[in-house]
């Protein structure tokens, strides 16, 4: 009976050539598979630092120095104020009241914008040309900083509780300056802040900034947190409303302009 040369030594050869055949495919598979993994990875890692650093570039063209300084002075009032929209909450105020310098450092804390006012008014008067001159100068303020408005948000609103108050605020930087103020007092004043000043100074900003401005009580009995919550949700708001958006490649308008 022929065996065809399958001696038992024969066989034992051909497994050992055919495996080592095996292992040095596997090999040169592995080795393939390694190169083109790292070069995916180089890819990937060259591709996600370029459009990084594309984006980067884009967004410095876009954004700008986002301060402005305003100095206004009037037989009643001499005021010069700066503002930061892309601060970090820093404030240095001094109108002559007290309760207003405590509103308008919270309206720098919670919106993060950096704020210096100094105030000289006619308090021997009242407070009203103060509280609504210095409205009118941060609105502003707050208009000349945001420049030609490309790249930012637009709209911001929120819905603030301070203790028993609730207050409501929503902010349209559209350009068309229109207040609606829903709040109610029962106080005439807290400390030398006369409580009916509250909203005058929020027209002045509406107006003088050229934005739609919704504030409301929706809830409240003490006048010193319905009042602070008011500045703290209209602070919140208007920092959403100022920042910028990366999909946003010019202004968001239909009519291409704010």
């Amino acid at each position: 009976m022929e065996n065809n040369g399958n001696t038992p030594e024969n066989t034992q050869k051909k497994y050992y050539n055919n495996r080592n055949k095996y292992r040095n495919k596997r090999k040169n598979y592995r080795g393939y598979q390694k190169v083109n993994t790292r070069s995916l990875d180089v890819n990937t890692e060259e591709t996600t630092e370029a459009v990084t650093q594309e984006a980067s570039v884009m967004m410095q063209n876009v954004r700008q120095d986002r301060t402005a300084t305003i100095a206004r002075t009037t037989s009643e009032t001499d005021i010069k104020l700066t503002i930061n929209l892309d601060g970090t909450g820093e404030a240095d105020v001094d109108t002559g009241i007290g309760f207003f310098d405590h509103m308008l450092k919270s309206f720098a804390k919670h919106g993060l914008f950096d704020l210096s006012v100094t105030v000289h008014g006619d308090l021997i008067v009242d407070c009203h040309h103060t509280i609504e001159d210095v409205g009118i100068v941060l609105g502003e303020a707050i208009k000349q900083a945001l420049g030609d408005k490309k790249s930012i948000r637009r709209y911001g609103d929120i819905i603030l509780p301070m203790d028993e108050a609730l207050i409501l605020c929503a902010i349209d930087l559209s350009g068309r300056p229109y207040l609606v103020f829903d709040g109610q007092f029962t106080s005439d004043s807290v400390g030398y802040f006369d409580t009916q000043m509250v909203k005058e100074f929020f027209y002045a900003i509406s107006y003088s900034a050229g934005m739609n401005l919704h504030i409301k009580q929706m809830s409240g009995e003490n006048d010193h947190h319905i009042i602070e919550g008011m500045f703290k949700a209209f602070a919140k708001a208007l920092d959403e409303a100022t920042l910028y958006d990366e999909r946003i490649k010019s202004v968001l308008s239909t009519k291409g302009s704010l």
